[in-house]
C-alpha cells in the first residue's frame, strides 16, 4: 500500500479530516490520510473518534507507524466495531490533547537551548515531558532552569518549519542534537524546526506557532539516570 498522507505535516492546527478506510482490524485501522500523528520522536501518539457514514462512531486509543514507517496504522478501542474497507470516514483527533503535547514538544526545543549538550532521549506525553542529556557532571539548577525557560517562552518568537535536503544536513552536522537520530530511509526532504535565535534542528513532531502559546510551565525534577546521563522532568505550571 501507498504512504498514508500526513496531515499533520501541513497544519499541526487541523483537528479533523476526511479520508478513506485501506485497511481495518484489531491491529489497526489503515487510512489514506490522517490528522493523526503517529508515536515517534518520542512524542505520544493522538487519540481520535473516527465518525462513519450510518453515524457510528470508532474510538481510536492511539496511532502508531506499521512496520515500514511509510504508513500510519490507527488503534481501536478493543470493543469497537470496526469501519469497512472503501467506506469514507471522518477522523477528528482529541485537539485538547494534541495541543498540550504541542506546546510540550516546542517547551523541549526551548529546554534543550538551555542545556548545550547532546540529547539521548526524550518523551512528551499531555502532562509532562522528559528530556535526557549526555552529561557526566551536573550544576542544573530546576529553580534556574524554570526562570530563563518561562522567560524565552514569554519573549513570543515564532516557530517556523522549513525543508531541506539530506545532503543539506549532512553539510549541517551541528543541527542534529540527539545521538544516534537519523532520517527516515530514502527520504527526499527533512523537515526543519527553527526558534529563531534559540534553536534550530531536524524533527517531525507537531509544535505551536509562537513560544508564548506555550503557557507558564516548572521544572519538576533532575534526575541522574546513570553516569552520563542526566533527565530533566518539565510539566505545565
Amino acid at each position: 500500500m501507498s504512504a498514508t498522507r500526513k496531515r499533520f505535516d501541513d497544519d499541526p492546527y487541523l483537528d479533523h479530516c476526511t479520508a478513506t478506510v485501506l485497511a481495518a482490524s484489531a491491529e489497526g485501522i489503515e487510512l489514506d490520510e490522517t490528522v493523526c500523528y503517529a508515536r515517534s520522536g518520542g512524542q505520544a501518539g493522538d487519540t481520535a473518534t473516527l465518525a462513519l457514514p450510518d453515524g457510528r462512531t470508532v474510538a481510536i486509543v492511539d496511532t502508531v507507524y506499521a512496520e515500514d514507517r511509510s504508513r500510519i496504522l490507527h488503534m481501536p478501542a478493543p470493543d469497537a466495531e470496526l469501519p469497512r474497507v472503501g467506506e469514507r470516514i471522518t477522523v477528528t483527533i482529541d485537539w485538547a490533547r494534541r495541543h498540550r503535547l504541542m506546546r510540550l514538544h516546542t517547551c523541549l526545543h526551548l529546554l534543550g537551548s538551555l542545556i548545550p549538550v547532546p540529547v539521548t532521549g526524550c518523551g512528551i506525553w499531555p502532562d509532562s515531558a522528559r528530556i535526557d542529556f549526555d552529561l557526566p557532571e551536573s550544576t542544573l539548577d530546576k529553580a534556574d532552569l524554570t526562570e530563563r525557560l518561562n522567560a524565552l517562552i514569554r519573549a513570543e518568537t515564532p516557530v517556523r518549519i522549513s525543508l531541506i535536503t539530506p545532503q543539506e544536513l549532512v553539510a549541517q552536522p551541528e543541527l542534529v542534537r540527539t545521538i544516534g537520530a537519523a532520517p527516515p530511509a530514502e527520504t527526499s526532504s527533512i523537515r526543519i524546526v527553527e526558534i529563531p535565535g534559540v534553536d534550530r534542528q531536524p524533527c517531525g513532531g507537531t509544535h505551536v506557532g509562537n513560544t508564548s502559546e506555550i503557557g507558564t510551565v516548572a521544572v519538576t525534577k533532575i534526575e541522574k539516570k546513570s553516569r552520563t546521563n542526566r533527565r530533566v522532568v518539565v510539566a505545565f505550571a
